[in-house]
């Protein structure tokens, strides 16, 4: 498992009034938030905890209890929509909810090393006659893409372009197809 933390810290260049802290003077954070998610490796969120040193609101503290929710939920297809089913709207904080994307993103590059590791494995077995499985990663960016290159080179058989390779997508190739 692996632990992903964030800190978002917001400060403004003058000073405001604050109902809940007086005076907020410049360079003192009007946001200062916490929010670490541990994941297992498949992509799974055992635990998230959310804590807000500083909010504009003292009622803000009382959003970050919510994030334990995200327990549970597994980062892939669909993460953003469920995120908001659990900590959107009233049950939570837009500044600590924004954060888990990249959040999402970094435990996903994090743990790359370790499912590649697994594909591997998964490739020895493949000498035994086994299926390979279709690579998570497909589709997931313009890198990835089932025409991209980089997909042709690593999955051949997962490429749309395996029986065409003249189909590779150019920026030439757009400007024809162009009206």
């Amino acid at each position: 498992m692996i632990d992903v933390e964030a800190h978002l810290t917001d400060t403004k260049t003058y000073s405001f009034p604050s109902e809940h802290r007086g005076e907020v003077m410049p360079g003192n954070p009007v946001h200062g938030m916490w929010v670490r998610m541990t994941v297992d490796q498949d992509m799974l969120i055992v635990a998230c905890e959310a804590v807000s040193d500083h909010t504009p609101f003292s009622v803000c503290t009382g959003a970050t209890p919510a994030f334990a929710n995200l327990a549970g939920l597994t980062i892939g297809a669909g993460f953003n929509r469920a995120v908001n089913e659990r900590v959107g709207g009233v049950l939570g904080c837009t500044h600590l909810r924004e954060v888990l994307a990249q959040m999402a993103t970094v435990a996903f590059q994090t743990m790359w090393p370790i499912r590649r590791r697994q594909q591997k494995e998964q490739h020895r077995a493949e000498a035994s006659g086994a299926p390979r499985k279709r690579p998570p990663l497909l589709g997931t960016c313009h890198a990835y893409a089932p025409n991209s290159p980089v997909v042709r080179q690593r999955w051949p058989e997962w490429s749309d372009l395996a029986e065409k390779p003249s189909e590779v997508a150019t920026p030439e190739r757009a400007l024809e197809k162009a009206p």
